[in-house]
């Protein structure tokens, strides 16, 4: 097998393996006309529901496992990657999905999505159901795929439940090569306020 068609086989491989994770966003409750005249929108990030890779790890058990293997490495590797993979929460996850959609719903309609906005009328809870972090080995990688639930709800009565969208394996990946795992699920969580403004401009206006 020549270079050129062992580059073309790669090339293949990777298109396969990203495209056969592509995203998928479904409305499962409710319309987004209540956008619509709002101003400010409260948005809560929750992982108490997280699972990770093919095996469904509750999140103590991957944090756990991964920080055993690292220490393996290096003694005092799992400690510093625990305290980054918890601080990626508000450092990477929120910031990336909250400029998405400020991107798409701020700048062209007003509308400012931000945690801690106690006066907003609605709030927006972003529950992250299942993330596979990927992994990248120079020529070959895999891109993280973030899965989350996304639910709209009046802020002074949380039962009352205004749209809900389900949010499946939003692909994260950066030009180049990003050996961070945090990094990578970052992007899907950039992906996913993308394709979440998207639909809401598309359905509320």
């Amino acid at each position: 097998m020549t270079i050129i068609m062992k580059k073309n086989l790669t090339l293949i491989v990777v298109f396969v393996s990203v495209a056969s994770f592509a995203q998928k966003m479904k409305i499962t409750q409710g319309e987004f006309d209540f956008i619509k005249g709002q101003e400010q929108i409260n948005v809560e990030f929750v992982y108490d529901n997280m699972k990770l890779l093919k095996k469904n790890l509750s999140n103590d058990q991957y944090v756990k496992e991964h920080s055993a293997e690292l220490e393996e490495d290096a003694k005092g590797k799992g400690k510093t990657w625990e305290k980054s993979w918890y601080a990626s929460r508000e450092l990477i996850y929120a910031p990336k999905f909250l400029e998405l959609m400020n991107r798409y719903l701020h700048e062209d309609h007003g509308i400012y999505f931000g945690e801690e906005q106690p006066e907003a009328q609605y709030t927006l809870i972003v529950d992250t159901v299942w993330v596979y972090p990927g992994w990248d080995a120079g020529i070959m990688k895999q891109p993280a795929k973030v899965s989350t639930l996304l639910t709209f709800v009046e802020t002074a009565n949380r039962d009352n439940i205004l749209a809900q969208v389900s949010s499946k394996n939003a692909p994260g990946d950066q030009w180049g090569s990003s050996f961070s795992n945090e990094n990578r699920m970052g992007e899907g969580y950039a992906k996913t306020g993308k394709s979440f403004a998207k639909l809401i401009r598309k359905k509320a206006f």
